[in-house]
């Protein structure tokens, strides 16, 4: 029994907080109210001036397993997640074997069930070992509950082949999610093509390369009456093309962005920092501008990390070398507090809508309330509090982080699942 006195309550519906006090009975919220009594045994915790809010769920990480343990593992990758309010994740399949199999699918399901603390999901992929040629075990892996299907870290080459996926798929209720890029254009090089990539000497990947598959995939999607969603949107041009078909309202098309392409710009890697290398590459402000403005209005429906960790090793080679991608589960939260919810550029309300409902309703998932009746699933966040990202406190496996040893204003305090306290600071 856990009583949370003078929270700060938000939820997706007000951009206004509810002060009061919340009673958690055998993993229910069963009392909301001004000073409630305190039942015999309850513990209490003094939560004023904190926000309790959802517990967040991030629909787009890699967790490395099988095949990358050196880089994360389920435990590693889902305790960085509870580090940082986040009580659900979907992995991606770009594992290695590749999730493209039943058997596979069960295998990292099996595994997860055992080592992880929060609820685990995978996406599997569109085609065999994502080489974008034949059809993946989809019937399979839909009977183990997989809902989204992917060839992430590549785009699945063949349109037809796609066209195919989802004509079949679509009518399981399976959907697809797109990671856009046309590789002839885009190269290895994961840095936006303009002033920055001729600064450093290295041949720039132009937006086009995302832009163009954005396009062609809601095409592809429109054409087959199947839902596609979009993933790491990274562009302006992209944002607009996305926006423009939801516009029509013919097609079903969802879109993600990540804090990363929200905070970060080309011009932030500086001398070759391969903590800011990832793909999509970072743009523009402009670009960041824009993206900000399609998540408030709605252009995104979510807001997902991408959470991509890689060794030290790995990212100490030279900018082309080294591996594209930044880690996100432990830093998200807070860095969205810092940069966007603290100084006014939209509310908690978002925040709760667009990384913790909306996200698991893409999954088919219920979302999580403050409300007298539903499940704990809820982070207590303290907005006065600071965090400093020592490789101490992250829970990941990897810090491939631009926010490494940075300190952020604001800290996930309490998580709870349940019955579970998942995190006490």
């Amino acid at each position: 029994m856990l009583l949370l006195q003078n929270a700060r309550i938000a939820s997706e519906n007000s951009p206004q907080l509810l002060e009061g006090d919340v009673l958690i009975v055998e993993g229910k919220i069963q009392e909301i109210g001004s000073n409630l009594a305190i039942p015999e045994g309850a513990r209490v915790i003094d939560a004023r001036g904190r926000v309790l809010m959802p517990a967040m769920f991030d629909a787009h990480v890699h967790f490395r397993a099988p095949g990358f343990e050196n880089k994360e593992t389920i435990t590693t990758g889902s305790e960085a997640a509870i580090n940082g309010g986040i009580t659900g994740v979907v992995m991606m399949p770009n594992t290695r074997p590749a999730l493209d199999s039943a058997t596979a699918v069960d295998t990292v399901l099996e595994n997860a069930r055992h080592r992880s603390r929060i609820p685990v999901y995978t996406s599997g992929c569109v085609t065999k070992n994502r080489e974008g040629k034949e059809l993946a075990e989809i019937e399979g892996m839909r009977q183990l509950g997989v809902k989204m299907l992917t060839d992430d870290g590549d785009t699945t080459s063949d349109p037809a082949v796609l066209l195919r996926a989802m004509q079949y798929a679509t009518e399981f209720g399976m959907f697809f999610a797109s990671h856009c890029e046309v590789p002839e254009l885009a190269g290895p090089r994961a840095l936006n093509e303009g002033v920055m990539s001729y600064r450093l000497g290295i041949k720039g990947s132009p937006a086009c390369a995302e832009e163009i598959i954005i396009d062609r995939d809601i095409r592809l999607a429109r054409a087959a009456g199947a839902h596609v969603h979009i993933q790491h949107v990274s562009s302006k041009e992209g944002m607009e093309t996305i926006r423009w078909w939801k516009s029509r309202g013919d097609v079903k098309v969802t879109a993600e962005v990540a804090p990363h392409h929200l905070l970060f710009t080309d011009e932030h890697i500086g001398d070759y920092d391969t903590n800011y290398k990832m793909n999509p590459p970072l743009r523009t402000q402009a670009d960041c501008d824009a993206l900000l403005e399609g998540l408030k209005e709605g252009v995104f429906d979510l807001i997902a990390t991408d959470h991509a960790p890689h060794t030290p090793f790995e990212k100490a080679q030279d900018f082309i070398s080294a591996p594209n991608g930044i880690t996100g589960l432990d830093t998200a939260l807070v860095s969205l507090y810092h940069f966007f919810v603290e100084p006014g550029k939209f509310g908690w309300d978002l925040v709760v809508k667009r990384y913790s409902a909306e996200p698991r309703r893409l999954m088919g998932l219920p979302a999580p309330t403050i409300e007298v009746g539903q499940e704990a699933n809820c982070v207590l966040f303290d907005t006065e509090a600071e965090t400093t990202f020592t490789r101490e406190f992250m829970k990941s496996k990897s810090q491939n982080t631009p926010f490494i040893d940075q300190t952020l204003k604001g800290s996930v305090d309490l998580v709870v699942l349940g019955t579970e306290i998942l995190l006490e600071r």
